[in-house]
């Protein structure tokens, strides 16, 4: 279900469009799905994205399909996306021909060619050089193929590439449902957000997770951080860690931001070996980590306390895991921020959660669908939620 709009767009949506009967509209979505094999195993993003592909096919258009998947070296037909296309045709009921990108003159005459409400998909984009190379030429050679563009893959739209923000240059772009469901969720969180807004920050990768850190202390009315900010965090404060993952590359900053009164670390941690035998929680008052260990999850304690933040929350935003969740018993710690956001959710208040870990737990939880907003894109999630303009987005403004 799409949210209400109640923030005013900043760029145009397919309400907007016109007429689109017999038109070509190139349609950019993020189809970059696990594959084992020739099988789909995960086909989350392909079942967001139909809302756009089906209302295009309503009036009439002529959908063109742009995704990419992983990333190949020139043509690597392990990442070719004629599996994704079986899989969007079991939900559109109808064959999705997959069409060459390295010679667009001659599939230029197969589109030209369709029928109104017809779909074929484009081949992995980043199969041609021009894409890889965020080449204008290419961005120009793609906008040839239709007569509008519509951006619906926000996991994407921090990209600056010629099927992502290259070819609005050319050709009538507008927003899809799904990024604009995207964008007004987001907007809820650093726009007006609920009070009291509650965000849960977790995950290893320091370099994404200190700009949102930053810029949510700002808005929110309290932080709840675990994973590597909190183990970078405490090595950054002087106690000994062990093996745990931390980047000493953000120690004046993580001791800058998890200094402030609004974000609130755990109390305790569980600590053990890698294969999580032996594990214990430890206050991390009296931490000291043997060398052969390290933190892998908030503690039971630790969970009490965001619970208490999370259940008076208006507002509420999730990204990264706690801990080692892929490794019993360094699970709990995330499967608990999963169960309880999804709780709040959808009613006591408004909950989304990206990223890639985050919604994988949620799916194996089967809470995915209590949340407000499940965001497909994580790098793009956290840049919007960091202050940062997304190219794709920018585009669709100009």
């Amino acid at each position: 279900m799409l949210l209400k709009q109640h923030i005013k767009m900043s760029f145009k949506n397919l309400d907007q469009a016109g007429k689109l009967f017999g038109k070509t509209v190139l349609l950019r979505t993020d189809f970059n799905v696990p594959l084992k094999g020739k099988i789909v195993q995960d086909n989350f993003k392909i079942k967001k994205g139909l809302v756009t592909i089906k209302d295009l096919m309503e009036k009439g258009a002529k959908v063109v399909v742009i995704s990419h998947l992983g990333r190949p070296k020139g043509m690597d037909k392990k990442l070719s996306l004629r599996p994704v296309a079986a899989e969007l045709s079991k939900f559109l009921q109808k064959s999705i021909p997959v069409l060459d990108v390295r010679s667009l003159e001659k599939t230029k005459i197969k589109i030209d060619k369709l029928l109104p409400g017809s779909v074929v998909m484009l081949e992995n984009i980043r199969f041609a050089k021009g894409e890889v190379e965020n080449s204008d030429a290419f961005a120009k050679e793609l906008a040839d193929l239709g007569d509008a563009f519509v951006l619906d893959g926000f996991a994407v739209a921090h990209r600056e590439a010629p099927s992502v923000s290259g070819v609005a240059k050319y050709l009538f772009a507008y927003a899809g449902f799904l990024l604009e469901e995207e964008i007004e969720g987001l907007n809820q969180i650093i726009k007006k957000p609920k009070k009291p807004l509650v965000a849960i920050l977790g995950g290893i990768k320091m370099e994404t997770k200190i700009p949102v850190l930053k810029n949510l202390l700002k808005k929110a009315d309290y932080i709840l951080v675990g994973g590597g900010i909190v183990n970078t965090y405490l090595w950054a404060r002087g106690h000994k860690v062990g093996s745990s993952v931390v980047d000493k590359n953000f120690k004046k900053e993580i001791l800058r931001y998890c200094s402030n009164k609004k974000v609130i670390l755990p109390v305790d941690v569980i600590v053990g070996p890698k294969n999580g035998k032996k594990a214990k929680a430890v206050s991390v008052k009296n931490l000291n980590v043997k060398k052969e260990l390290g933190i892998f999850d908030i503690g039971p304690q630790s969970i009490k306390l965001f619970a208490r933040y999370i259940k008076k929350a208006k507002t509420l935003v999730w990204n990264g895991a706690m801990g080692n969740f892929e490794q019993h018993p360094y699970q709990y710690g995330t499967h608990s921020m999963a169960r309880l956001v999804a709780s709040r959710s959808k009613g006591k208040a408004f909950g989304v959660a990206g990223g890639g870990e985050t919604i994988e737990v949620m799916k194996k939880l089967h809470v995915l669908n209590d949340l407000d907003l499940a965001s497909t894109g994580g790098g793009s999630m956290l840049e919007y939620l960091s202050g940062r303009s997304l190219p794709g987005i920018e585009a669709l403004k100009n």
